[in-house]
């Protein structure tokens, strides 16, 4: 990660001093009671790209989660993108990513532009490298939603304002965010206690979990077929990956995602076949009695998941969905400072 600091479009950031003391944030309207989020921890993610979710220390990840509680019970209401302009540049169609950011951002009293793929062309019409320079002059950050996660890592290395990751084909950290906002809420808990099976393809999304299982400690397993697991080198004994649905077994969360994504309709005959056995129905939630179900969405019924579950009462899906909303407001008051 790099910069910090809150200047204007194209001008340098400066990171806080390395030995600032540990302070709390005291939030308006909370009759003066010291929250867990503190102002080192966050500072440190001021003028920030957000690519990954690897790139978070387990104290951010924390604080990050906790600002997002206090945001969704109104006990927070800051505006650091007061006069700042963010750019939303979407390579691929949105419902959850565009509306939460742009309604995120609007609540923190910034605007946003809204940059589709026929406006820009990126790496076809105008290279990468020359769209982040030519946004730089114009904007205070770029949310980007692109195929490609080397285009991602091209667009933020050519920008000096901040980058965050809407979603590439490497990961989907913005979304992971408030899955794990969302496990929380439903379980009381985010700790190696808690235990989440991942069922289908071992994707973006399946990626970012691994990564923040890594930080958090909750044991994670991704079931998935042979051909379409996520490497699991480097990752913890409590991250694994497996083809066998028994893993399944007394989790406390189970999630899944469409088979096959944008940009890989080509592949969609050859993957229901494959994925068919990993379908998320009402005989592999009684593997996990007591687990919640979670979809990034969107989802196709009868497909990943059939609408006995996604529709059932254990399902919470819209609360994963809602949740984005305040998780990436927390990240962009992080990113932006002054919280």
């Amino acid at each position: 990660m790099r910069r910090g600091g809150s200047g204007g479009p194209g001008r340098p950031r400066s990171n806080p001093p390395p030995g600032e003391a540990h302070t709390h944030l005291l939030y308006p309207g909370n009759q003066g009671k010291v929250t867990s989020v503190t102002i080192r921890t966050l500072q440190r993610l001021r003028g920030a790209d957000f690519l990954d979710i690897a790139q978070l220390d387990a104290s951010q990840l924390r604080d990050i989660l906790d600002l997002a509680g206090e945001i969704k019970a109104g006990r927070w209401s800051g505006s650091p993108l007061r006069g700042r302009r963010l750019a939303l540049l979407f390579q691929k169609p949105s419902l959850r990513t565009r509306v939460s950011f742009q309604v995120g951002i609007e609540r923190l009293g910034g605007s946003a532009l809204v940059l589709g793929e026929q406006e820009v062309g990126l790496g076809q019409r105008e290279a990468v490298e020359d769209v982040a320079r030519v946004l730089d002059r114009y904007v205070d950050g770029i949310v980007a939603r692109l195929f490609a996660h080397r285009d991602l890592i091209a667009l933020a290395g050519a920008a000096s304002c901040p980058v965050i990751n809407a979603l590439t084909d490497g990961s989907h950290p913005c979304q992971v965010l408030g899955d794990l906002l969302t496990m929380e809420e439903a379980l009381g808990r985010l700790d190696p206690a808690v235990r989440v099976a991942f069922v289908g393809d071992g994707n973006n999304v399946a990626r970012s979990l691994m990564e923040a299982a890594a930080i958090v400690g909750f044991r994670l397993v991704v079931v998935s077929p042979p051909e379409h697991q996520p490497a699991a080198a480097g990752m913890p004994p409590w991250v694994q990956v497996t083809g066998d649905l028994e893993a399944v077994r007394g989790a406390d969360v189970v999630y899944t995602d469409v088979w096959a994504s944008m940009g890989q309709e080509a592949e969609a005959q050859t993957r229901r076949a494959r994925f068919r056995e990993y379908q998320v129905n009402a005989e592999l939630m009684a593997r996990a009695p007591g687990a919640v179900f979670m979809h990034c969405l969107p989802a196709h019924r009868g497909e990943e998941v059939t609408a006995e579950v996604i529709d059932g009462p254990r399902s919470v899906v819209f609360d994963q969905a809602e949740n984005r909303l305040h998780a990436q407001m927390a990240l962009l008051a992080a990113i932006f400072g002054e919280i």
